[in-house]
């Protein structure tokens, strides 16, 4: 197996482990809170949870935050904006915007592992404006236009 990497400096002041690769095939890397004290949120709520991270992610690609799978299917728990995006200009702390789905309040705790991290390479686009585009089958159908089944 082999995987393409890429070195990032990471100032963690968290006293948390290092996001890290639970299994060689993973795309993401469990990210965690970093609190003072737990942090609650209600139904239909959000949160701001800083994590103690700072990157310096190389230019052409970005850090991607997205949910974690299990906190979204057992307990309603999402990012607000997912994915975030981290750029490679960024350099504050890392901060998770988590929104409480779910029907029960949610309690967030230090070192809980609270989204994914993705790095992903970035591509920047050209802009060509135009008088028309060309014709496709789909044409401009748009939100369900290939139906259910």
């Amino acid at each position: 197996m082999s995987f393409n990497t890429v070195s990032i400096q990471v100032v963690n002041t968290s006293g948390n482990p290092l996001p890290f690769y639970a299994t060689p095939s993973a795309a993401g890397m469990d990210v965690r809170a970093s609190l003072a004290s737990p942090v609650t949120i209600a139904p239909g709520k959000r949160a701001l949870i800083p994590t103690g991270l700072r990157v310096a992610i190389p230019d052409g690609y970005e850090m991607q935050l997205r949910p974690r799978s299990g906190l979204a299917l057992k307990n309603g728990i999402t990012l607000l904006n997912t994915p975030g995006t981290i750029d490679a200009d960024y350099r504050g702390e890392i901060g998770v915007i988590l929104a409480n789905l779910g029907d029960e309040d949610f309690t967030v705790t230090d070192g809980d592992r609270i989204c994914q991290a993705v790095i992903a390479p970035v591509v920047h686009a050209c802009w060509i404006e135009c008088e028309s585009l060309d014709e496709t089958e789909r044409a401009d159908g748009g939100f369900g236009h290939s139906g259910v089944k």
